[in-house]
């Protein structure tokens, strides 16, 4: 069985990998095609651009309403940044885990689309901002779970993150102590190359 799940792990990670390397692809092929419209483009989407006061004019009063409580999140996202590249800052190289890079998951390209108002602007960067601290903060946790504690929990876990399925399962105290320098040595720093 362990082998069974093993194997299926690995076909899993293949496929994945092999999934990043083709939508990489198409990402650089879209860029590419985007430098060449250029102007065109930029014409193309400037005719669907809805403007900032028509925007709001048309926007639903409960939108509205409830923005301040969506924006009020910019202080736990910008605390939990702080505190979560403090700890890093500090506890990694300790631990000897290479770091996660911040720049990584924080990704501020869509103020360039023409055909976003200011508003949809600065929603979008909110957006990126708060997804983006999101992950780097799961990485950040997910390394060290892998370093500290690399046990499968007895119930399903619903949304594991990419380490989770290699951790030793519920209950198996031989695997996990088998396997734990394992699982540490492949979270050390690398040499730059």
């Amino acid at each position: 069985m362990d082998n069974k799940i093993n194997e299926l792990i690995n076909k899993i990670n293949h496929l994945e990998n092999e999934l990043e390397k083709e939508v990489a692809k198409r990402h650089d092929k879209m860029g590419k095609q985007f430098l060449e419209l250029g102007e065109e483009m930029k014409r193309m989407q400037q005719k669907v651009k809805v403007s900032a006061v028509r925007y709001v004019l048309d926007a639903n009063i409960l939108f509205i309403i409830s923005a301040p409580i969506i924006y009020s999140l910019i202080i736990p996202f910008a605390l939990l940044d702080l505190m979560v590249t403090i700890y890093q800052a500090i506890c990694f190289p300790i631990y000897k885990i290479e770091k996660v890079k911040r720049k990584d998951y924080l990704v501020f390209d869509r103020a360039k689309l023409e055909y976003l108002n200011i508003i949809e602007k600065i929603n979008c960067a909110y957006c990126a901002y708060g997804n983006g601290i999101l992950a780097y903060s799961r990485e950040v946790a997910a390394r060290t779970e892998k370093f500290w504690c690399p046990i499968k929990h007895k119930e399903r876990l619903l949304g594991a993150h990419k380490y989770y399925r290699s951790f030793s399962d519920y209950g198996d105290g031989e695997k996990y102590r088998k396997e734990l320098l394992e699982h540490r040595d492949e979270l050390k720093e690398r040499e730059e190359e």
